[in-house]
């Protein structure tokens, strides 16, 4: 960021400025154009006091006018050596105006211009040198000297507005990010919720097979012992992704995309019909038809329902279908299950109680399509879709069984 230019002190430029006026004043009393005692004093204290009132412009620019005024009508009515209007009443007339009293500073104009003309007219100068001269002089240097004020009023009102709006913009943008942290957070918070919880619940239905199984079917304790590795080192690369987004600020605008997709739905059909269920999938979805994020969501719905799906259905068939409609693209999981929470995970030779699986209560679901209990995992999948502009809709079929279908743009609008 680069050094805002330092600013002239307020203070310094009063000082310089009535200096100026006070100078100039006096200057013009010196000349003594009339030889009306330009020796005396008393001109040079009115030049210096209409200097000092100069200091005194910016706390009382009405006071200053005022003054500046009377004091040039006393200036004359002592015979001091003529030193013009415009010259000692420019200043405060500018003061004026720049602080928001132009009205204020026309009319102390006018009056300055009327009394000056009167004055002449009864001293039996010529009308057309008061008009073409001295009257038209003495109005455009007034004039000048409010329209100087006002513009350089505009102008510090119009950088202070900018200002105004730069912080305001700044400070946006600081809630936009803030927000946009909170949102990864979230988004990662789920995620993992999403892998840790179809992980545990994978690893839970084979560990009980392999433990039935040990002694008996030393194949099939195998074959759910194979699984139980493949599943946590396919989990682990998740989790090392996530890990690597959570440190690389640029990756983290993008989340997770990417990182999983409608690809990966292949291998979780898998694991679920390892852990003894029927899963179907219908996936028409034409490659890059739908943006990172998009495909990733739609990878975590389906995860998280088939982890439903085993853990608390009640059921022995799910079917996965994904399809683009128009702009939109459909996901649908149903199974045939009852939809009531706490139903047991389906068994082979044998029944796993709630403390042997560390998740059981995590995202169960009632008649409704609600969670249930302290779970989360419906609740979560809405919002997941709702942040990218979607709908999803959870509960019984009429024919029997559960169904989750939701409906997401097939890109995001940015």
């Amino acid at each position: 960021m680069t050094d805002q230019p330092s600013r002239v002190s307020p203070w310094l430029t009063d000082v310089l400025f009535a200096i100026g006026v006070a100078l100039a004043v006096a200057i013009v009393i010196a000349a003594d154009l009339g030889g009306s005692g330009a020796d005396s004093p008393g001109p040079y204290g009115f030049a210096l006091g209409f200097g000092l009132l100069i200091l005194l412009r910016r706390r009382f620019p009405l006071l200053v006018l005022i003054a500046t005024v009377l004091g040039i009508f006393v200036y004359y009515a002592l015979g001091y050596p003529a030193i013009g209007i415009s010259l000692p009443a420019a200043a405060a007339i500018y003061s004026a105006a720049e602080a928001s009293m132009a009205r204020q500073a026309l009319a102390a104009g006018a009056v300055l211009v009327t009394v000056a003309a009167y004055f002449r007219i009864t001293e039996g100068l010529p009308g057309t040198y008061l008009v073409s001269y001295e009257f038209l002089t003495n109005v455009a240097l007034l004039a000048a000297a409010v329209a100087l004020g006002v513009n350089v009023r505009m102008r510090r009102e119009a950088r202070a507005q900018q200002e105004r709006l730069n912080a305001l913009t700044a400070a946006e943008h600081a809630r936009a990010a803030e927000r946009r942290v909170q949102e990864q957070r979230m988004n990662l918070a789920r995620d993992l919720h999403d892998i840790v919880g179809h992980t545990m619940s994978v690893i839970s239905v084979h560990s009980n097979v392999a433990a039935e199984a040990i002694g008996r079917d030393d194949d099939a304790a195998a074959r759910a012992v194979a699984q139980i590795r493949s599943t946590t080192s396919h989990t682990m690369r998740e989790l090392r992704s996530v890990v690597k987004v959570l440190r690389s600020p640029e990756e983290a605008l993008v989340g997770i995309a990417g990182i999983v997709g409608l690809d990966g739905i292949a291998e979780l059909a898998d694991s679920a019909r390892e852990a003894g269920f029927h899963v179907e999938t219908d996936l028409s979805v034409p490659d890059g038809a739908l943006s990172g994020t998009i495909e990733a969501a739609a990878y975590r719905l389906v995860q998280e329902s088939l982890t439903n799906t085993i853990r608390h259905s009640g059921g022995d068939w799910a079917r996965v279908t994904a399809g683009i409609e128009g702009q939109v693209l459909q996901v649908t999981i149903v199974d045939n299950g009852s939809g009531t929470a706490g139903n047991p995970v389906p068994e082979t030779g044998g029944s796993a109680s709630a403390a042997d699986d560390p998740l059981a209560d995590a995202d169960q679901r009632d008649d409704g399509g609600k969670p249930s209990g302290s779970g989360h995992g419906i609740a979560g999948m809405r919002e997941r879709v709702a942040l990218l502009g979607g709908y999803l809709t959870a509960g019984p079929v009429d024919d029997g069984g559960f169904q989750v279908k939701a409906q997401l743009p097939t890109r995001l609008l940015l």
